[in-house]
């Protein structure tokens, strides 16, 4: 990772240039933990400027938080920085930099909601130090335990959160019910990702800029023919201007919202950093990962990573989910090798439209999303590999594309 950069006109108002740092003092004179003697103002200022869940469905933060707020009995906030998608590093970099931003906005949660507990998840050893630190010296008084977690893309979704607090292992439940029905010790519970957090507390220092903050994302770049970077950016800004941040802007596709979104061809420039815009463009903008083709990248190659490495990522508790993402890896790794057959297109596009939906979580859904992208934007790349590899699929070679090591991304 080389840096960290904002593109935002109001720099006092980013999570990456906020002043606080790890530092108590700092932070408070920064407008940090100051009283919340109206919570309702609060939950109803966070809807009327629409802040969205930063985990990747994003969600509506008010309706997660007035449902939590209006269940029977006492309730618990769940900060989750537990980073399952291998291209994302915010959530990772906020607890280690910016640990009050998100201790603070499980204060303001469990005031909104009226909690007695907060948990901090996460599976990072330096962000639990830091966690820890902050927590010594923070002045609430509300009861935050740090719960850590080995780390696996699917233990970050929210039932795996409560089941792994609850002292299980961190894998997905069937639903219902939802966490804020039942959740930690059958307690409706708030599961929040820590940038959410963070832009509550942002929002309740900055009344102001309200808009403005709950408009910004936290984007990580990667790909080989640039450099790895965290950028914060407004709603709205095209991915042209984001990825020239990290030396990505003359890429060939991008592979959008980690391993969530999918696979977008060469008009990925116009696109916009927004939920609605890249989902009517057929993307996702899930935790907000980039990771960008170049000259010399097969998208055919990438999607055979990404499908290998989700099928070994399954938690096999869904015989859909080790079933189908076990098919689409091994027919796409046939197509990358050259070895496919008649009939393999077809079964593909089969697959890529009647697998989402049928898994406990979303991993099978982000299998199906790659491989229905890749056939969508590249069918000639896949047609090019009918009776050969190329030589991108070729250095792949007898490696192990389910570490996931194409994606992976080093925390600044």
């Amino acid at each position: 990772m080389t840096g960290v950069f904002s593109l935002l006109p109001e720099q006092r108002h980013g999570l990456l240039t906020h002043p606080a740092s790890g530092d108590l003092d700092r932070y408070v004179a920064a407008g940090g933990y100051t009283p919340v003697p109206e919570p309702d103002r609060l939950l109803d200022r966070i809807a009327a400027v629409g802040l969205r869940g930063r985990g990747g469905a994003g969600f509506p933060a008010a309706v997660k938080l007035r449902a939590v707020r209006h269940a029977p009995g006492p309730s618990v906030v769940v900060a989750n920085g537990e980073e399952g998608e291998p291209g994302s590093v915010k959530d990772r970099w906020l607890l280690r930099h910016r640990p009050h931003l998100v201790l603070d906005g499980v204060r303001l949660a469990a005031a909104m909601t009226g909690a007695g507990r907060g948990c901090v998840y996460l599976s990072d050893a330096v962000a639990e130090r830091t966690v820890r630190q902050a927590l010594a010296e923070w002045p609430g008084d509300l009861h935050v335990d740090v719960v850590p977690t080995p780390h696996t893309y699917v233990a970050g979704e929210e039932t795996a959160v409560v089941r792994r607090i609850d002292g299980g292992p961190a894998l997905p439940t069937a639903k219902p019910p939802r966490p804020f029905e039942s959740g930690v010790g059958g307690a409706p519970t708030l599961v929040a990702n820590v940038e959410t957090l963070a832009r509550i507390a942002m929002l309740h220092a900055h009344p102001e800029a309200a808009t403005a903050v709950a408009g910004t994302h936290l984007v990580t770049l990667s790909g080989s023919g640039g450099t790895a970077a965290l950028v914060e950016a407004s709603a709205g800004t095209h991915l042209k201007a984001i990825a020239d941040m990290g030396g990505h802007g003359k890429a060939e596709a991008v592979l959008l919202g980690g391993l969530f979104g999918g696979l977008h061809g060469p008009d990925w420039g116009d696109l916009p950093l927004d939920h609605d815009g890249l989902a009517a463009a057929g993307g996702a903008l899930g935790c907000g990962a980039l990771h960008f083709l170049h000259p010399g990248d097969c998208p055919v190659a990438v999607a055979t990573q990404a499908a290998a490495y989700l099928a070994a990522q399954s938690a096999r508790q869904c015989g859909v989910c080790v079933s189908g993402t076990g098919a689409l890896a091994r027919t796409l790794t046939d197509i990358a090798r050259g070895v496919s057959g008649d009939g393999t297109t077809d079964r593909l596009r089969r697959w890529s439209r009647q697998l989402p939906g049928r898994g406990a979580c979303g991993l099978l859904d982000a299998a199906a999303r790659v491989v229905g992208s890749l056939l969508t934007h590249f069918p000639d790349r896949i047609d090019g590999h009918r009776n050969s590899a190329c030589p991108a699929c070729r250095a792949l070679g007898t490696s192990a594309p389910d570490e996931g090591r194409r994606f992976k991304v080093t925390v600044p």
